[in-house]
Order: C-alpha cells, then sequence, then structure tokens
C-alpha cells in the first residue's frame, strides 16, 4: 500500500511541473480578474467514511481512494466519471459467524482450524467499489470565478464484500472458489452527493478541493450461494449508506480563455 501511495503522489508531482510550465503567466497585479472557463481535469483523491444500514451491521470505519475525470464549463457546471476503491474496514463481527461451522467457541475464544488441526491466521477486511458518472455546479464566492462552493449529483454502480485472507493456505473450506462462498459479495444501484469547496490557483498551479461526501446504496448478493445462507436468488435488497470526509487534487489538462484583463483610465 505504501508503495502504491508514493507512486500516486510521483505521478501528481511530475504532472504538476509540467503543468506549471503550461501556466507561466504573470497573474500578480491586482488587475487580473479569473472569469469562469472551460476546463478538463484528472485528479486522485482520498475519503475517509462511516457506514450506515447494512454495511455498518458488518463493517467499520474505511479509506477510500479514488479517481476522476472532470470537465467543467464556462457557466461552471461540471461532468465527471469517478471511481473509488474503499479498503481497511475491519468486521464488527469478532466471532466471524458468517464462516457458519468453521468457526469453533474455546474458552470464550473463537478459533477457526486449518486443516492440521491448529489454530489457523485469517484476516477479514471489508472492501467497496464505486464508479458513475456525476453532474455539478461551482458557486462563486469571490472574483475568482473558477473557484467556490461545489455541489455534485451522481450515481452509479456499487460493490462490497469481505475480503479473506489465509495468509497459510491450510484452511480447505476457503481454497481456490471456495472462498467466494463465503465473501458475501454484494451490489447494486448507488446514488452519492458531495459539497464543498472547489479551489483552482489563479495560475492553475495548486487546485485542490475538500468537502463532504454522502452515498446511498441499494445492494443484493450477486453470487448463487453463500454461507451460511444459502441460495442468493430469493433475497432482498438491503439499503446502506456512507458519509465521510473527502479531498482531491486536480491536474489541469486543458484550458480555454480563463484570465481577462481590465484596464482603468
Amino acid at each position: 500500500m505504501k508503495r502504491t501511495l508514493t507512486l500516486i503522489l510521483l505521478c501528481c508531482l511530475s504532472a504538476l511541473t509540467l503543468s506549471a510550465q503550461s501556466y507561466r503567466t504573470d497573474f500578480s497585479s491586482k488587475d487580473y480578474v479569473d472569469t469562469p472557463a472551460t476546463m478538463l481535469w484528472l485528479g486522485p483523491s482520498l475519503s475517509g467514511q462511516l457506514p450506515m444500514g447494512a454495511l455498518k451491521q458488518t463493517f467499520k470505519a474505511n479509506l477510500a481512494l479514488g479517481a476522476n475525470f472532470t470537465a467543467k464549463t464556462k457557466k461552471n457546471w461540471t461532468f465527471d466519471v469517478s471511481f473509488s476503491y474503499m479498503f481497511g474496514s475491519n468486521l464488527r463481527d469478532k466471532s466471524a459467524s458468517f464462516l457458519g461451522d468453521m468457526v469453533n467457541e474455546v474458552g470464550g475464544e473463537y478459533l477457526i482450524l486449518d486443516g492440521n488441526g491448529l489454530e489457523s491466521q485469517l484476516y477479514f477486511e471489508g472492501r467497496y467499489w464505486y464508479v458513475g458518472p456525476s453532474v455539478g455546479k461551482v458557486i462563486p464566492v469571490n472574483r475568482w470565478k473558477n473557484s467556490g462552493i461545489w455541489i455534485r449529483f451522481g450515481a452509479g454502480y456499487f460493490g462490497h464484500k469481505i475480503r479473506i485472507n489465509d495468509y497459510d493456505n491450510q484452511v480447505p473450506q476457503l481454497m481456490d472458489d471456495y472462498k467466494k462462498l463465503y465473501d458475501h459479495r454484494s451490489a447494486g444501484f448507488a446514488m452519492n452527493q458531495f459539497i464543498g469547496y472547489l479551489f483552482i490557483q489563479k495560475n492553475r498551479i495548486l487546485n485542490f478541493y475538500g468537502g463532504i461526501e454522502f452515498y446511498e446504496i441499494w445492494t443484493k448478493p450477486n453470487r448463487n450461494y453463500v454461507f451460511p445462507e444459502g441460495p442468493t436468488a430469493n433475497m432482498k435488497s438491503k439499503f446502506s449508506g456512507l458519509v465521510g470526509l473527502k479531498i482531491g487534487w486536480n491536474i489541469p489538462l486543458y484550458e480555454k480563455k480563463s484570465v481577462t484583463t481590465f484596464y482603468y483610465n
């Protein structure tokens, strides 16, 4: 994970260096006023989220890494496609009851034995993913008209599962495809909303946003069979939600006429 984050940061710094070379314009004068511009940008994001509803019954808080491609019009409407991968969520159920008969209670502790009759070393973690488009509006609050309060509404595909790691690969019930019977993978439709502040520096080098984000999620199992519940054909959708703080860094790719000069007598 550290290597992945390092690569992301290096890519961002490289792109920003190229961006700085492309926007070497003198904006120090107060005579320059930023006007709404047509822009395209690409950027990474980081979120911290709390689950609600059905997700809260299984998972604790999580982190999310995302990426988005955004187009902004001269009228400050935004259109984007985003992807988020959510991780780091521990399970609330320490007994791992979702594993059914594999769990043995011994002296108040819950153990899962491997094929050799020894205590297995298993690690469980929640994993979510989301992809979808959104539309938004930037509402300027000062003379820099590409920055301001940013409101977005989106919809897309959301999935989640329990990631099961058997480090020693010694539990027969979790080998190969059998593991899929226990991961409770579910997916379905989701909506999200974001409200925060978008800052686009006048020389376009430092561009970021931050705010609060909400998800409303309707999912059902997309495996034919799960343990210990059984067949999933007649299972109904469950409602879940996520709420959290989100920050992002925008790397400009294109801009058309972003600055107007006013002359005074």
